[in-house]
């Protein structure tokens, strides 16, 4: 029987379920910040941003995982996250991800004055920077 006051949470991309479980509380990374979910939450759907989605008192202890693009829904006894892309810690490849970083840092240096090709270096610097600060801290 499934606990009340745990949260139901599902972390799917468009090739996997990442994880399927209860957990205390989920924090999950918004576009306009990080957003943190507890049994009971309003409802709330939300776009994803990038970084760190970390379950609290889940079943297999927390967990983290790094996500990009999407979007979150969270309702009273569940929360569901659509990412385009989420990995575990242990799968980041850190070599690319640096050379992603570097990518983004190209696209800004040539950008000019195209306002559109700083948004793009910035999110390619941030899903690298995210990749490699989520790798440094594997459990």
């Amino acid at each position: 029987m499934a606990d009340t006051n745990k949260l139901r949470v599902r972390l799917v991309t468009p090739d996997r379920i990442l994880v399927d479980t209860d957990a205390d509380a989920v924090e999950v990374p918004s576009k306009s910040g990080y957003l943190e979910a507890l049994f009971g939450a309003a409802p709330l759907l939300a776009e994803l941003g990038t970084g760190e989605v970390r379950l609290h008192g889940a079943q297999e202890g927390d967990q983290r995982f790094n996500v990009a693009r999407g979007f979150v829904e969270v309702l009273p006894d569940r929360v569901t996250i659509l990412a385009e892309s989420a990995l575990k810690p242990e799968e980041i490849d850190t070599a690319r991800a640096q050379s992603e970083l570097q990518e983004g840092q190209k696209v800004w240096n040539e950008a000019g004055e195209d306002a559109e090709q700083y948004v793009r270096a910035n999110e390619i610097i941030a899903e690298a920077e995210s990749k490699l600060a989520s790798a440094a801290h594997k459990s």
